[in-house]
């Protein structure tokens, strides 16, 4: 989440005229994030999430990412449920961008990963997966393997000899090894620290489903896998790894395939946030209420995953 749209409180209290809040009693802007610009709105009802979506949505994608939200929500996953408003209408345009209004979850975001929560987390993005498989609508993935070498050109200027020499290493690499065929459906494909939510130990919250696609389930556990399995020294933890895939296990087991198929998967999970941390590095505005994101952080996790991708065997982590 994040704010790069600023909007008065006038503007607030028109767009919620048309639901079932009563009045607005105060908001904030959310400053963790990316991609678009959230609010938490307080009103007489209780709690809600106001997101106003910015350049790298595209509209036509908004009516995907809902209905997927509403279909997981009905299926019992732990994700924002959509407000329909006083007309049955999701959209509504504020600062001449389009919105959306979306239930307050509980819990937060961990300070303090153990391995237990990263089982639950691996239960859950499996959970996803499987329910997934009912949602009619497919979106392909706008951020996958085919767009990375365009990006990076974009952004090769701002890099020295030794980044440019592995990512282009990388690069080719994923054009002449990237997997097929390997089991796939609707994915997350941001499941980052700050997008799961924990009460009491376990899973309380999945948001932010605005990068969610058809892609390989095995992708979607390997962004997780980069995102929850170093710690804040930038360390790689195996225990977490090992509890991310047992936990998916449990629920629903992994391949022959998609286990041979995680070393690459794991480099291009880093290699995509690589990337357009580098190119929003360069390119976010000065004025924007948003925490710029380091983009070394996933160079060095690329450096530790391409190290190490005949080292760790990823099957024999949970037999």
């Amino acid at each position: 989440m994040a704010v790069y749209t600023l909007v008065h409180k006038m503007e607030l209290k028109e767009l919620i005229k048309n639901y079932d809040f009563g009045q607005l009693l105060s908001f904030e802007g959310i400053q963790q994030g990316v991609e678009n610009s959230n609010y938490k709105l307080i009103t007489e009802k209780g709690p809600y999430i106001l997101t106003i979506y910015e350049k790298r949505v595209n509209p036509k994608d908004l009516p995907y990412f809902i209905n997927l939200m509403s279909f997981l929500f009905k299926k019992d996953i732990p994700c924002p449920e959509p407000i329909i408003d006083k007309k049955g209408e999701i959209f509504h345009k504020i600062c001449n961008k389009n919105s959306s209004i979306v239930s307050f979850l509980k819990g937060k975001e961990l300070t303090n990963i153990e391995s237990s929560h990263c089982f639950d987390l691996g239960k859950n993005i499996a959970k996803l997966h499987l329910a997934g498989k009912g949602f009619n609508q497919l979106r392909e993935n706008s951020l996958g393997n085919k767009s990375w070498k365009k990006l990076y050109e974009l952004c090769e200027l701002n890099v020295n000899k030794e980044t440019d020499e592995l990512v282009r290493l990388s690069l080719n690499t994923f054009q002449k090894n990237w997997p097929r065929n390997l089991p796939s459906g609707n994915i997350h494909g941001d499941l980052f620290k700050d997008n799961v939510f924990f009460f009491n130990g376990k899973v309380s919250g999945i948001i932010d489903f605005y990068f969610s696609c058809k892609d390989f389930w095995a992708y979607d556990i390997s962004v997780a896998i980069n995102a929850w399995c170093f710690n804040s020294k930038g360390h790689f933890s195996q225990s977490r790894l090992s509890s991310i895939l047992a936990g998916y296990n449990s629920i629903r087991k992994l391949n022959h395939n998609e286990f041979n198929a995680l070393p690459i998967l794991l480099m291009g999970a880093a290699t995509r946030f690589f990337l357009t941390r580098l190119y929003d590095w360069n390119n976010t505005s000065s004025d924007a209420l948003v925490t710029k994101l380091n983009p070394n952080e996933f160079l060095n996790k690329l450096k530790f995953f391409y190290k190490n991708q005949n080292n760790l065997n990823y099957k024999e982590m949970i037999d």
